[in-house]
Formats: C-alpha cells, structure tokens, sequence
C-alpha cells in the first residue's frame, strides 16, 4: 500500500501552527498538524489574552486556541495527536516520524515545535503559573495596575521589561544575584532603572519560593552571602531568563541559531528547500500569539508557492518528451528580455521539435540556483528530465540553434 502524502505537514499546533492550517487548507492543500497533546501550545495556558486584535478585554488563551483550531479543521485541516520525534528534510518528499510508530510524508513541512520560557524550577513557580507568575510583561503587565511586582533577572530583558511594568505597577523590586550596583544589562538600561523611582532592588539574592492560595501573596527571599532567608509581600512575579526553543530534534536538520533558534528568510524558509519554521521557535523580534499567527500564515503561503512551482516545473521541463529550453530571465535586466524574444524566434522555427520554458528569476531564485544559474540572461537545455548544456549571458539566434541541434 502506497503512504499517504500531504501536500503540508506542519509539526507544531500552537498559533503558529493552526495559521499555517488554515491558510494550508484554504489554499485546497492536504495539510495535516503533528500536535503532542492538545493544540493551542503555550497560548492555550495562558488564561487572560487582552492584546489579540478584536478581542478587547474579552477572550483567553484556551478559548481563542479552541477557536483558531476549529478554524482549521472547517477547511479541512487534520489535527493529528502525534509527537515527532525525528525528521527527514533533504529529499523531495519529506518524512516526518513520530513517537507512535507512525511515519508521515510531504511535499512541504512547517516546523513550528514553539518554545517556552525558561524556568527555574522555584517551589511555586509551576503551580501559581498564570496566577500571579508570568514571563511576559507585554502580555500581563496590565493585570498588576497599582500593584507590587518582583522581577527576576538582571539582563537586557529583564531590566527593560521591568522598566515597561513600571507603567502599570505601584512598584518593581528586581533581585539580583550580583554585589550592589553590577548589573548583566547594558550600561544605558541600567542607568535609566536606577533612575526609576518605581524600581526597587534586593542585592546578592536569589528567590527560593513563591507563595499563595491560588494567587501569588509573597516571595521568599534568600541573600547568598548571608544565607538568610526573608519574606517579602508582592502580587505578581515575573520571570525573565530567557527562553529555550522546543528545536533539539531539529539539530543537524536545519540551520540553527546558537541560542537553538530556527534560522529563516522573511518568506519563513529554512535553510532546506521545502522545510519552513513559523512562530517562537524562529529567529525573531517579538514572540506574542499574533507575531506567531503570522508567521503561519506566511509559511504555508510561501509553501503553497513553492509546491505550485515545483510540480509546474517537474511537468513543464523534467517530464517532457521533447527537449526544452529554459530561459532564466529577469524583468528589471533589459538584455534578458531580448534574449527572450530571441529564443521565442528560434524555437518556432523548430516547428514543435523543442519546447521554450520561462522562468523569472526576480519570482522564482530556488530553480535557478538549483541549476547553478549565476547570470541573467542564462539559456539552460534539458533532454528527459536531465540538464545536458547551457549558454550563460549574451548570445546569437545561431549558436541556440546549433546547441539544440546536438541535444
């Protein structure tokens, strides 16, 4: 029995993931999401979503996920409870195996495997999480108007973000595990927080447990040098550590960054033709549900195009029976759009014994540079499917002709 083959598979049914669904079936492509457990990714458990355009004080995370992923399958997405545990990336079609056994093929693939905030592991951290303990400023920072928060980290980011919750808060204590005054932030940060009444400080600390009944009341509060350990009283704490991107069986398969980042173009594609990356687990600016969705949506548009050229080459020019000519032309290069009309000359005067493909490298670089085209214009000869000869710049009516006569 032959195996199914989708047209997309996307690994990963966070918002990244079901965007790509649903943009993926629209466009009437068999796509399928690869989802360990229930979709929506870190989105579904964060239970007050405010900043998602048209859902102004009014949706959650659980719900807005329940819905993107409803969505997707109205259009005809599969959304299968599977966890992918290894890839092939490199031939024409792509295998994606899972932990079940089960192996699944496709002509394109979506990596959105997402990420997660770093955690250290605190007694309360995992158990108060959206109650109090938060890893995202932008998302949250509102819920702590006129309330005291506690920052951990002392970086970039934390400094930063803990100078946005200043916005909101009545007050930021930040504990920092250096001596007074040594931050890990840029020197421009620190300054500009050590000037904000608003920020408080704990020096050479470290936060030992969170406390609550069902919300966050206090933190307990360990200074490593004395070993003494203090309660301090505080309504929310926001952690900013970094974050880790679920890609460690993407090692080897794709460029990553050296943080484990998903390296991409602006079109979502890896460094392999076929494979896109969407969402937290790419290299990118802003990590929020919205930046996520569109980098699904980008994705299985890009995906789309690729398969349409693909399959429009294969059957143009690799599964022709007459020899083709392949003109790699660019619209902007006035010379290649001469050598156009020349080779159009040329081959209707062969009267059907060649075929004349043309191929816009401005739309398309992925054949040209599969066929190590280098110059605009290029003239590539293809016999059953195989390329046998090429002209590369300039050249005369004749000299096509003569090329094509020895193929």
């Amino acid at each position: 029995m032959v195996a199914e083959i989708y047209d997309i598979l996307v690994v990963g049914g966070g918002p990244a993931g079901l965007a790509a669904g649903i943009y993926g079936s629209r466009s009437r492509l068999k796509t399928a999401i690869l989802q360990k457990g229930k979709p929506g990714g870190q989105a579904a458990t964060t239970q007050e979503l405010e900043n998602y355009p048209g859902f102004s004080r009014g949706t959650t995370g659980p719900a807005l996920m329940e819905a993107m992923a409803e969505h997707a399958k109205s259009f005809g997405t599969e959304i299968l409870r599977e966890e992918v545990i290894d890839l092939e990336l490199e031939e024409e079609i792509k295998i994606v195996k899972t932990k079940s056994g089960a192996e699944y093929r496709s002509k394109a693939v979506i990596l959105a495997p997402g990420a997660e905030p770093r955690s250290l592991n605190i007694k309360g951290e995992r158990v108060l999480r959206g109650k109090g303990v938060s890893y995202c400023a932008t998302c949250d920072a509102d819920f702590f108007e006129d309330l005291d928060v506690v920052v951990v980290g002392n970086g970039d980011a934390a400094v930063e973000e803990a100078m946005y919750l200043t916005k909101f808060a009545e007050s930021v204590t930040i504990i920092v595990i250096h001596d007074e005054g040594v931050l890990d932030c840029n020197k421009a940060s620190a300054e500009h927080a050590f000037a904000n009444p608003k920020i408080k400080w704990v020096w050479n600390s470290v936060l030992e447990e969170i406390k609550g009944d069902g919300l966050v009341e206090s933190v307990m509060i360990k200074n490593i040098k004395t070993g003494e350990i203090s309660e301090m009283e505080t309504n929310g704490v926001f952690f900013f550590v970094g974050t880790v991107p679920k890609t460690e069986i993407l090692k080897g398969k794709v460029e990553l960054s050296e943080q484990g980042y998903v390296i991409t173009n602006d079109l979502m594609e890896t460094s392999v033709p076929g494979v896109y990356a969407a969402g937290d687990a790419r290299v990118k600016y802003l990590r929020q549900v919205i930046t996520a969705a569109s980098d699904g949506a980008v994705a299985a548009v890009a995906a789309e195009k690729y398969l349409a050229e693909e399959e429009g080459f294969k059957d143009q020019v690799l599964h022709a029976q007459e020899p083709v000519l392949v003109a790699f032309w660019a619209p902007q290069i006035e010379e290649s759009i001469a050598a156009v009309s020349k080779l159009e000359k040329a081959v209707s005067e062969l009267a059907g014994k060649v075929k004349l493909v043309k191929i816009d490298t401005y739309r398309n670089q992925r054949v040209a540079k599969r066929y190590g085209v280098t110059e605009i214009p290029t003239v590539v000869f293809f016999k059953n499917g195989e390329k046998v000869d090429a002209i590369k710049g300039s050249f005369s009516t004749e000299e096509v002709a003569e090329k094509i006569n020895l193929i």
